[in-house]
C-alpha cells in the first residue's frame, strides 16, 4: 500500500533528515596529503592502471555506504516483519557485505585507506530510523536510502566511464548492479513518495564538510568487516564479481 504524501512528509522532518548528494562523499585527503589539484590527478600508478583522486574517492564513498547501510539492514532484519522488508533486509546485508569485500580487497591492492565509521550525517541517518518505530521507522529508513542510492548513480557511471584502473572499472560495475537491485526491492515495498525523493535529489542542501566526511581510521585499527550472515552466504541478489571471492549465487536461492 503506497503511503500518503503527508505520511511520507514526516520522514523528512528536522535536520537529521536532510538528505543530500554529499551524503556518501568522502574527501581526499584522508590517508593522503590534501593536494590541490582536481579529482583527475593521477596519485599511483599501479600494475591495475593510473588511480586517480576521484578513483580513490570513489572506492572510499562505495566503502562509507555500507558502514551505514549495512547496520541499517541488520534493524530492519530485527523490526519488520512484513515480507517485503525482510526483502530489503537481504539485499542490503548481502549486497554491502559484497561490495565491503571487494572495498577491502582495492583498498589493500592500490594503497588506499578505509574509513571505520560512516560520517556524522550518515551516522544521523541509522539514529533517525532506530528512533522510530512500526510503519514510520520502515517509511524513514526506506527513503532515506531510496535518496542516497538515487543520488550515488552519476558517481558510479562518471567512473565506470573515465576510470583507468581496471580494480576501480569492476567495482564500479558491482556497484552499479548493487545499486539498481536495491532501488529495485525499496521500491517494491510500497512506502516511497517518488516527488519527495525526487526533490530530495534534485535540490539538495549544502552540509558542511565535517558533516559529511567520516573520520579517519585511528592508527593500527583493523579495518572493520561487514559480513555477510551465514544463513544468507548463496542468497541471489546480483551476480557477485569473482575477483572479490564471494561465492556464487546458488540458482534455487532467493
Amino acid at each position: 500500500m503506497r503511503i500518503s504524501r503527508s505520511t511520507a512528509g514526516t520522514a523528512f522532518v528536522g535536520g537529521a533528515l536532510i538528505l543530500t548528494l554529499t551524503a556518501l562523499a568522502y574527501p581526499s585527503m584522508l590517508g593522503m596529503q590534501n593536494a590541490a589539484s582536481g579529482q583527475d590527478r593521477i596519485i599511483a600508478n599501479t600494475q591495475w592502471g593510473p588511480l586517480t583522486e576521484a578513483d580513490r574517492d570513489f572506492v572510499v564513498r562505495v566503502r562509507a555506504a555500507g558502514l551505514w547501510e549495512y547496520p541499517l539492514g541488520q534493524l530492519i532484519k530485527e523490526r519488520s516483519t512484513s515480507p517485503e522488508m525482510k526483502e530489503v533486509s537481504k539485499h542490503l546485508l548481502v549486497g554491502h557485505g559484497r561490495l565491503d569485500a571487494g572495498c577491502r580487497k582495492i583498498s589493500a591492492d592500490l594503497g588506499i585507506t578505509l574509513p571505520n565509521e560512516p560520517s556524522p550525517q550518515q551516522q544521523q541517518f541509522v539514529a533517525t530510523a532506530e528512533g522510530s518505530t512500526g510503519r514510520e521507522f520502515e517509511s524513514t529508513a526506506v527513503t532515506i536510502m531510496r535518496v542516497a542510492h538515487g543520488g550515488i548513480f552519476p558517481t558510479i557511471a562518471k567512473i565506470r566511464a573515465t576510470t583507468r584502473n581496471s580494480l576501480v572499472r569492476e567495482l564500479a560495475d558491482t556497484t552499479n548492479d548493487t545499486v539498481l537491485d536495491h532501488i529495485t526491492v525499496l521500491e517494491k515495498t510500497g512506502l516511497i513518495n517518488q516527488e519527495q525523493v525526487s526533490f530530495q535529489i534534485t535540490a539538495p542542501p549544502k552540509l558542511p564538510q565535517d558533516q559529511t566526511t567520516p573520520p579517519p581510521p585511528q592508527q593500527g585499527a583493523p579495518v572493520r568487516v561487514l559480513p555477510i550472515p551465514e544463513e544468507l552466504k548463496d542468497f541471489q541478489t546480483v551476480a557477485p564479481n569473482p575477483s572479490y571471492g564471494a561465492p556464487a549465487p546458488s540458482p534455487s536461492a532467493g
